[in-house]
């Protein structure tokens, strides 16, 4: 999957992630020799999920501390050649020809993971459907 379709299918996810980056960018620009107009513009216009998808698409390892921020913990392995991935205790026996298609398809399973703790199903009242 594609980050932008990531980002679009995924959206409570996706609010936390671009919260990560801005932070990330805001540090970045403590710099005293950085204006605060340009400050204050980088706040204001924030990161389009275009750009976003951007970066995850090119390099997917980046967003493995956002997922560590909120206990999704990757690990990639390789073995053979092969790399698989294991989030938290569960491991995917798939085996991917390079690093970066297994993390893309790690992630893709980590944003599922997250979307779901950040907005749980609705469970449905058995008694509703007698």
């Amino acid at each position: 999957m594609k980050g932008l379709d990531l980002l679009e299918s995924h959206p409570a996810s996706t609010e936390i992630i671009r919260a990560w980056f801005m932070e990330r960018m805001i540090e970045s620009l403590q710099d005293e020799n950085v204006p605060d107009e340009f400050k204050n513009f980088m706040r204001e216009q924030g990161i389009q999920n275009d750009k976003l998808a951007t970066m995850i698409d090119v390099n997917p390892r980046m967003l493995l501390d956002v997922f560590d921020e909120n206990d999704i913990f990757i690990s990639i392995n390789i073995t053979d050649r092969k790399f698989t991935y294991r989030i938290d205790n569960v491991i995917n026996p798939t085996e991917y020809s390079t690093r970066k298609e297994c993390e893309l398809i790690s992630i893709t399973r980590a944003f599922e993971i997250l979307e779901n703790k950040l907005t749980p199903k609705e469970l449905i009242d058995e008694t509703d459907n007698k």
